[in-house]
């Protein structure tokens, strides 16, 4: 016997390497070392910095992926796999440098693999960061076939002055919202319960979502924030938090940023609450603190300024095509919303 007679194909490993190297090698930056194949990637650190400080993110997509491999379509949850981390990474105020993959499935399938990757070089573009390198690992017995799961990791760079903390906000700043893509990456066990109880079918095409099927609604992928927020950052913003919204929603993420006793009254019905959120509500029969608790509700990232910069900052999200609400004000109290649900 040997390795292929127990599942595990090193041959075709090889050759999916070969067929993705274009597409990883169209994400690098300067600071980038070598190409892929190595024991592990090399970057060289931007020049410019006093007191270069390393920030870290990893996270996976979660049972999206089911969705993806229901409906045979497998390009955009490589975005998701890489807004999830290095959205995290952008919190800090740091700009993602570089980002490694690990893909496990129980049988190499070329074509849908490389659908994954495209998605993950998409990500990175889109974030500004090196796919620097990954790890493909074939587990048959482990995972049936056409199943894979994606976790990924992300470094990035921020001077050791400008990296935000919450000690930096302040009583009366405003919180900035802005929209979301649709659910992003959390919350889709209770997507797959409401459509799997509710009868209904991935292809259907109920009126609140305007036309697209609901499988198509759920793989929109994770919108990434990088290049933005970091433009706003570079024109002069004075941004003193940020809040990546994911699981557990508002509630649970953007009390995050905060400092001791502080809290943020929340302006209730200030921002436009997408139809996939409103159609979830009605399908499932999902109370608001629920839906709040579990999805981003419309709002994917937050800023937190001073008040005399919010039309700013509403003006250059709006030019980069992004929505963006003043959602609330950072007030007195023990870390909670106030006002969430009146």
């Amino acid at each position: 016997m040997d390795y292929r007679d127990a599942g595990v194909d090193v041959e075709a490993g090889r050759a999916f390497v070969d067929q993705i190297r274009n597409l990883v090698h169209s994400t690098f930056r300067p600071e980038v070392i070598g190409g892929i194949g190595g024991f592990g990637g090399c970057f060289q650190l931007p020049t410019g910095y006093q007191e270069p400080v390393l920030v870290s993110g990893t996270d996976g997509v979660g049972t999206k992926l089911k969705i993806a491999q229901i409906l045979n379509r497998h390009d955009t949850v490589g975005i998701d796999l890489v807004g999830m981390c290095v959205n995290d990474v952008l919190t800090s105020g740091a700009e993602p440098l570089f980002f490694l993959d690990y893909v496990a499935m129980g049988k190499l399938d070329k074509e849908q693999l490389t659908q994954v990757v495209a998605g993950i070089a998409a990500g990175c573009k889109l974030a500004g960061s090196a796919l620097l390198g990954g790890e493909t690992a074939e587990m048959p017995g482990f995972y049936q076939f056409g199943e894979y799961d994606l976790a990924g990791f992300c470094v990035g760079i921020v001077e050791k002055s400008r990296m935000l903390n919450t000690s930096q906000i302040q009583l009366g700043d405003v919180a900035i919202g802005l929209a979301s893509a649709g659910v992003h990456s959390n919350g889709l066990s209770l997507v797959r319960k409401i459509v799997r109880d509710g009868g209904f079918s991935w292809h259907d095409t109920p009126d609140l979502l305007n036309g697209e099927t609901i499988g198509e609604t759920f793989l929109t992928p994770t919108h990434i924030y990088v290049k933005p927020v970091l433009g706003a950052l570079k024109a002069g913003l004075e941004v003193h938090g940020m809040a990546h919204i994911t699981g557990g929603g508002l509630p649970e993420n953007l009390p995050r940023c905060l400092g001791t006793d502080q809290s943020i009254k929340i302006n209730s019905g200030s921002w436009n609450i997408p139809a996939v959120f409103q159609w979830l509500a009605k399908a499932g029969s999902v109370g608001a603190e629920a839906m709040y608790n579990t999805f981003n509700m419309g709002i994917g990232f937050v800023l937190v300024l001073p008040p005399y910069q919010v039309e700013q900052a509403i003006t250059h999200f709006q030019e980069q095509n992004i929505p963006a609400y003043t959602i609330g004000e950072v007030v007195t109290g023990s870390g909670e919303l106030v006002g969430l649900f009146t």
